[in-house]
Parts: C-alpha cells; structure tokens; sequence
C-alpha cells in the first residue's frame, strides 16, 4: 500500500509518536510506502510531500509539535478539494490517508473520505473535545503542565498576598481546567459549561482571606464566560476559520476581581505553552497505540472510520460520530468539583 499521513489544525504533543508509529507498522511489518504531506491538508492538495522510512522518524517519540508541519485550510478550498477527490487520489496515488488532527481536520477528513478518498483518522486535541473517544493524546501532557504552574504560582500568590488568575486553553469544553485545576488545588474553576457568578468567586476570596489564608488562585478556561449581567463581558470576532477570537477572559477576570476586592489581582495566560514541549509518557503510549491501529485499519479496509480509545482498548468508530457533538464536561464531574473546591 501507499499510505499518506499529515497533521492539521494545532499542534500537540503526540503527534510526533503517531507519525512514528504508522511509518514502523506499515514499513516494517507490512512492506507499505509512507509518505508525509508537509502542513497539513495545504501539503495534501499541493502535492508536497516526502518519503517516510524508519530513519526520517528515528529520534522523534518524545519530540512536541509536528515535524510534518501544521496548518489550517479554507473551506473553500476543501469543499475544491473533494470536488476532485478522484483525480487527487489517482495523481498521488494514494491507497490510504491518515490525518491526524482534532474536530476541524476530523470533519475535513469526513468530507473526503465522502468524496472517495480512503481515509483512516486520528484524533489529536488538547482539549480532550471529541466526543467519539475516552481521551485524546496531548491532553495528558497540557493538564500536567498547567497543573505544575498552579502549583508554582500558588507560593507566589501567597509571598504577595494576591488573587492569580490562570487561564488555560479550553474554547468550548473545560476539560484542562477542571483537571488542572483540582490536580493543582485550585481555590476556584471556572469552565465554558457552567457560567461563573463574578460576585460568588469575591465571596471566596474574602472568606479565605477572613480566615488568614490572605491568597487564592483561580482556573480558568479560555472559552469560561460570566453569568448574564454578573460582569461587562463582549464575545469575541469570528475568524476566517469559523473559530472565535476570545477575548481573554483572564485578563478581564483579573481586573474585575481587582476592582471589586480592592487586593492585587494577577492574569497569567498559560497559552501555547501547553502545546510544546515533551509529551507524557501516557500521551506517548496513547498516539502509539493509535497509528498502529490506523495502519490496521487501512489493511482491513475500514475506511471512513477513526481510531477511539473506549476503556483501554482502542476501536474503530466513524469518522461522522467524532464531530457529531463535543465532548463536554458532564454535570457530575462539575459536581465532584463542587464537593471538593
């Protein structure tokens, strides 16, 4: 076979491994050709791509980002795409895809595997979003590094006797802040499925305050918005892309609890940094088990389909089911929140 791969969308600790795995089981195991399109579907429809063997992917298990390179694409240019999905596979000569991304690249890969390409996905999002899986790789290694700086900022808080504000990447679901946020103790978490109440996080803090712990600390997810009237607070422009441009919550958190506390309150916006990095050792075990599997996937056959982790055990589930609703934080987890913060 000749097995084509790429990353989309944003990048993740991961995807590296995933890569690394699909070009071992095809290459070794199955006497496959791998190629790597380079930046995404962009390297897809261009036609730029380079051969995949055991020594272009030597040395990258632990390495974050992509070396493949990522972007985003126009739907325009996609819809363009699957108008010829045909005459591309011929030109490439393709006998399998492998994207690797999260609910855009996902929905993308939906429409051409509808348009005649032979696709096999794999789910990427820090966000842990995707509804279609237990967990996604790159989330495990985003909770740890925003937990480790809620652990960091917790003595600087207290040192200066301040409110610190943490926000963390999350635009639709608050998985990252939920976990990270009681894994580092967090005094207070706010996520896009529940709006927060500005005047019941004052309470907080002034009741630990009251009580001699003269700080506390606040998680925060990127997409968290106040209750209706709780707080001035304007929604964010729409980007070419269709995603919002948030207009950081962090920051206009910060100063509102300044202002209504009259205490030193500090944003620190945790942002791409936990994208980069090293991957965990789950993250590195999770990506693995995925592309051996897409690779497994592709010889069946089963194609339209992606790889789900459900338990511990990794199954193929429809591309159509991984963007049909996202993965949110259900209301019992936000009640486990509650009993303990």
């Amino acid at each position: 076979m000749r097995i084509g791969v790429l990353t989309a969308g944003g990048d993740c600790p991961g995807l590296n491994a995933v890569i690394r795995s699909v070009v071992h089981r095809a290459v070794v195991d199955h006497g496959d050709e791998v190629i790597g399109f380079e930046d995404g579907f962009k390297g897809l429809l261009e036609g730029r791509y380079r051969k995949l063997d055991i020594n272009a992917v030597s040395g990258i298990l632990a390495r974050g980002g992509t070396v493949l390179g990522s972007s985003r694409l126009e739907r325009g240019r996609l819809r363009d795409a699957c108008a010829n999905a045909e005459q591309l596979r011929r030109e490439l000569g393709l006998d399998a895809l492998i994207p690797i991304g999260g609910e855009g690249t996902l929905t993308a890969a939906n429409m051409l595997s509808e348009a005649g390409i032979p696709v096999v996905g794999v789910p990427k999002t820090i966000d842990n979003d995707i509804s279609a899986t237990d967990r996604t790789f790159g989330f495990d290694t985003a909770v740890m590094v925003a937990t480790e700086a809620i652990d960091r900022l917790k003595t600087t808080a207290e040192s200066h006797q301040r409110v610190m504000v943490v926000e963390v990447m999350g635009r639709h679901a608050g998985w990252i802040a939920l976990e990270s946020g009681m894994a580092g103790g967090a005094h207070g978490i706010c996520i896009p499925e529940r709006p927060f109440r500005v005047d019941r996080l004052c309470d907080m803090v002034e009741e630990r305050f009251a009580r001699g712990k003269k700080f506390a600390v606040i998680c925060v997810a990127e997409g968290a918005r106040p209750a209706e009237g709780s707080m001035p607070y304007e929604k964010g422009e729409i980007d070419q892309y269709g995603h919002e441009r948030f207009a950081g919550i962090g920051y206009r958190l910060a100063g509102e609890l300044e202002k209504r506390l009259g205490k030193e309150a500090r944003p620190v916006i945790l942002g791409h940094v936990q994208r980069g990095g090293v991957p965990t050792a789950y993250d590195r075990v999770l990506a693995t088990r995925f592309g051996w599997h897409a690779v497994e996937a592709a010889h069946r056959g089963d194609f339209g389909m992606m790889t789900s982790l459900r338990g511990t055990d990794i199954v193929m589930v429809p591309l159509a089911d991984a963007t049909a609703e996202l993965n949110r934080v259900p209301q019992n987890r936000m009640e486990e929140t509650e009993a303990v913060f």
